[in-house]
């Protein structure tokens, strides 16, 4: 037995991986990886790790300008701070509530509690009403007097929703909350993904609304209020991610671009060859892929005959601009946590007020300055600040924080501003999306040694990259110590 263990352990020293993505996925990945002492490197494109968790300096305050939360679902995502020993700075978002603004006839509103992706359990209530009129809340009764679907028949959202209760419902909640969360439209998303057991629910209840009151149970807080962050930002994560995999002995290099990946000379090897003059090559036993849809598909094509195409325009393009105003007209928080807008009706999709959502960015503000993010873009729409410059978006991003929040802010408030651009994941929920993902990723896990992780395969968000990194990192690594069944042989 001893000697087995010690050949294990040889085997792990022996072999070398290679991670292609420095962002969480990535990181988590090599970490799985290298606790079990294989030699890890992780290849970054860019000049930082973390992908989306991102922390920068912006008029002397450190400030998320990427991810600024994480789901607390599954507890996955905690158990990792935990586990990087940051669970004393996990900090809860203040209960304030957001708004909706665009509302024709009414301008902005209070996203009316206790329903499920902007879909309400009663239409009639008064804070419902407010947005969409009294008109909107007869046409939405209907949805009580119409017969119920059968399960499975209606999977488009918008679809569903729009039938049911009527075009007011659909643009002046679901839009709002479908755009700002997941980039799309509501036609595109499916009802199943999006909103698990709520077709079952309508045919179980008789109506929509029946089904949304059914599966909220009555529950009042707003749409995504159970989540959690990190005094001093969530790029804390990845620093914290780094500094292991440091401790672990695993190279983490930034400004490496991978050119492409052939079969090594040896069976079951890979060459991994890197940008510039010097066409640097490294030679792994297996490779995880951390990068977009895009470039995966990219880089696994040669190796994987059988990877579909991939399908144009799955990518929103989104540009989030975070200012650092002198406003103490918003110590009141007028607006909440928060803005959604309803589609077409403003340049900016959603705005978060940090120091209203935050304490510890409140903390670090002072009075009366107040830290907004605004983001621009969605699925087939570019971002209204795409061609300008820093200076032009950061003053067309203060214009909609003054339109959204309904306060002035005028030029000479503005402290200082960051602007990042991110190319998201098309959402998990899109129609047709699982499928293609999952035959993607067949095709590629059916080359030994050969894995793929990030938001394009887990879903959008830490809570289902991270477990998601993990248990594929244990599949990759398995298969290194033990060959393609990823099986330990039987111990005597």
């Amino acid at each position: 037995m001893t000697e087995h263990v010690a050949g294990i352990a040889d085997a792990a020293a022996r072999s070398r991986v290679v991670v292609v993505g420095g962002g969480a996925s990535g990181l988590v990945a090599a970490m799985e990886c290298a606790k079990v002492g294989i030699a890890v490197t992780v290849l970054e494109a860019s000049s930082h790790t973390g992908g989306v968790l991102r922390t920068r300096d912006v008029a002397g305050l450190p400030l998320d300008v990427g991810a600024e939360s994480f789901a607390t679902r599954g507890g996955h995502v905690r158990q990792l701070i935990d586990d990087l020993g940051l669970s004393g700075e996990v900090v809860d978002p203040r209960p304030g509530g957001a708004w909706i603004a665009g509302i024709p006839g009414v301008g902005a509103a209070p996203i009316p509690k206790g329903g499920l992706l902007g879909i309400p359990a009663n239409p009639w209530d008064e804070s419902v009403r407010r947005v969409i009129g009294w008109g909107g809340a007869w046409r939405a009764y209907l949805d009580r007097l119409r017969p119920p679907l059968t399960i499975g028949h209606d999977r488009s959202l918008g679809h569903l929703v729009r039938t049911r209760m009527g075009a007011k419902v659909l643009d002046r909640l679901v839009a709002p909350v479908t755009s700002g969360v997941y980039s799309s439209h509501p036609d595109d998303i499916d009802v199943d993904l999006a909103a698990p057991g709520l077709n079952t629910a309508l045919t179980r209840t008789g109506s929509l609304s029946g089904a949304v009151a059914e599966l909220v149970g009555g529950r009042t807080t707003s749409p995504g209020a159970a989540v959690g962050g990190l005094v001093g930002g969530m790029g804390r994560l990845a620093d914290a991610l780094v500094a292991r995999l440091r401790e672990l002995g695993v190279e983490v290099r930034t400004d490496a671009s991978v050119a492409s990946i052939e079969r090594g000379e040896s069976a079951g090897t890979f060459r991994v060859v890197l940008d510039g003059d010097d066409a640097e090559t490294l030679t792994a036993d297996a490779v995880v892929l951390a990068v977009g849809e895009h470039e995966s598909r990219r880089l696994a094509a040669p190796l994987v005959p059988t990877l579909a195409p991939e399908v144009s325009g799955s990518a929103p393009v989104v540009e989030v601009i975070t200012l650092v105003v002198d406003a103490p007209a918003l110590d009141a928080a007028p607006r909440g946590t928060g803005v959604l807008t309803v589609p077409g009706s403003h340049a900016a999709k959603a705005l978060t007020h940090s120091t209203a959502k935050w304490p510890w960015v409140a903390d670090a503000a002072g009075p009366g300055v107040h830290v907004i993010r605004l983001s621009f873009g969605a699925q087939d729409e570019a971002p209204a600040t795409e061609n300008l410059s820093d200076e032009d978006a950061a003053a067309l991003a203060l214009s909609e924080a003054s339109a959204l929040l309904g306060v002035p802010l005028t030029p000479d408030a503005l402290r200082g501003s960051d602007r990042q651009r991110y190319v998201q994941a098309q959402p998990g929920s899109v129609l047709g999306r699982p499928e293609r993902v999952a035959a993607a990723r067949a095709a590629i896990q059916a080359v030994p040694r050969l894995g793929v992780v990030g938001a394009w395969v887990a879903g959008t968000g830490l809570a289902q990259v991270v477990p998601d990194a993990k248990a594929e990192a244990d599949r990759v690594r398995r298969q290194v110590l033990w060959g393609p069944t990823g099986e330990p042989p039987a111990t005597p």
